[in-house]
C-alpha cells in the first residue's frame, strides 16, 4: 500500500494551480466532484489533489494555534547540495510576484535539530493560509 495524494480544498482552484505549478507541480487530470471543480497535481515525488470549494469558509490557523489538533502541514524536501532556504525563496517569491499570487511567510528560514541531523525549514502559507513546510538537510561539519 501507498499514499496516493494528499487533498487540498481551496477558494479559488485556478489561483491554487497557479501557486502549485509555480512549485513545480502539473495537471495530471481535471475533473468534477459534484458540481465542484477538481484537478490531480503531480510533481515533487507527490501528487496533491485541489478542490474548489463552491462557499468557502477561511481555513483554521493551524500554524499558530498550539491547540490545533489535525493535519498540520505538507513538507517538501530541498536537496542538500542545493541552494539555502532563503536563496530558493527569494527565487519562488519572484515567481508568486510575477503572477500575482498572495502567501505569507510563517516562519524564516532557520536551522533546527532533528534526531542527529541538522536541518534548515522554513513555513510559508500557500494562497489559502495553509502551511507549507519547506526543509533541507545541512551537511555535517567537519
Amino acid at each position: 500500500m501507498q499514499l496516493h495524494h494528499v487533498s487540498i480544498r481551496t477558494a479559488d482552484i485556478h489561483r491554487a494551480l497557479a501557486f502549485y505549478e509555480a512549485l513545480g507541480f502539473s495537471v495530471q487530470e481535471r475533473f468534477t466532484t459534484g458540481f465542484t471543480l477538481a484537478c490531480w497535481l503531480e510533481g515533487l515525488g507527490s501528487r496533491l489533489e485541489l478542490i474548489q470549494i463552491p462557499e468557502p469558509k477561511p481555513a483554521l490557523d493551524a500554524f499558530h494555534d498550539e491547540h490545533y489538533v489535525g493535519y498540520y502541514h505538507l513538507s517538501f524536501e530541498l536537496p542538500p547540495d542545493g541552494p539555502s532556504l532563503g536563496h530558493w525563496l527569494e527565487g519562488f517569491e519572484i515567481k508568486l510576484q510575477a503572477l500575482a499570487l498572495p502567501w505569507k511567510l510563517l516562519l524564516a528560514p532557520q536551522p533546527q535539530m532533528i534526531g542527529d541531523h541538522l536541518y534548515e525549514v522554513l513555513f510559508l502559507a500557500d494562497p489559502d493560509g495553509l502551511a507549507l513546510e519547506f526543509i533541507r538537510r545541512l551537511p555535517r561539519l567537519g
